[in-house]
């Protein structure tokens, strides 16, 4: 986990920071020092009032209040509360596909790449939290539009885990027949353990033990 995050900037301000970089356009408030301050302030409290009454009762007046920004300064960051979910939605999907992309870069073989493509969406949605339980639990409140991005999330995550499938069963390292229903069997997995880790934690499980359990079960039914 630390290695993960030592390798992944998805904290503090080289994080905000990287939210400014994606947004910036977006915004009329171009000081990256007082923006990345302000931006933190702004989702934090999104995701505590989501946490506290849901995205669709929450107001951006709520949001003023709990972020403590006057509601001209916080049009000033975003337009609309679709805006807000827009950028959850986005910066999310630009985290995965980082993280992917580095591992492609890294050039491993199947089974190595297949293992930390499991440990690192367990470390990742583990920091990015807050951005993945808004994604996966308030999806249903969103314009339409944004459930479909949302949704496509998921997909770009399964189309990692089939792309290593075939890739090993290429090479004959892999024995896979179905590689779209593994890869979605293994999605609804992980996501039990994200939405759920209660349960895990009561029985004493860590993340790098059910990470390990994932991946032993997928070598499993691999071979």
């Amino acid at each position: 986990m630390e290695a993960f995050r030592a390798a992944w900037p998805f904290e503090g301000e080289a994080f905000w920071q990287t939210v400014f970089e994606m947004h910036k356009d977006k915004m009329q408030i171009k000081n990256p020092r007082v923006a990345i301050v302000n931006l933190e302030k702004i989702f934090t409290a999104t995701f505590s009032l989501t946490t506290e009454k849901g995205f669709q009762a929450m107001s951006l007046r709520d949001l003023s209040s709990e972020a403590q920004i006057s509601m001209g300064g916080l049009y000033s960051y975003i337009g609309s509360k679709e805006d807000l979910a827009s950028v959850i939605e986005g910066v999310l999907r630009a985290c995965i596909d980082k993280v992917v992309a580095g591992l492609n870069r890294a050039n491993l073989e199947p089974v190595d790449f297949l293992r930390t493509l499991i440990f690192s969406e367990i470390y990742m949605v583990e920091v990015l939290r807050p951005w993945y339980q808004f994604c996966f639990m308030e999806v249903k409140g969103l314009p339409r539009s944004q459930q479909q991005q949302t949704l496509e999330l998921e997909l770009r995550f399964e189309k990692s885990l089939i792309e290593v499938f075939e890739k090993g069963a290429a090479s004959g390292v892999f024995s896979c027949t179905n590689p779209q229903l593994l890869a979605s069997q293994v999605t609804a997995q992980l996501e039990q353990w994200h939405l759920k880790q209660w349960k895990f934690k009561l029985r004493g499980v860590t993340n790098d033990d059910y990470a390990q359990f994932i991946f032993d079960n997928l070598m499993r039914c691999l071979r």
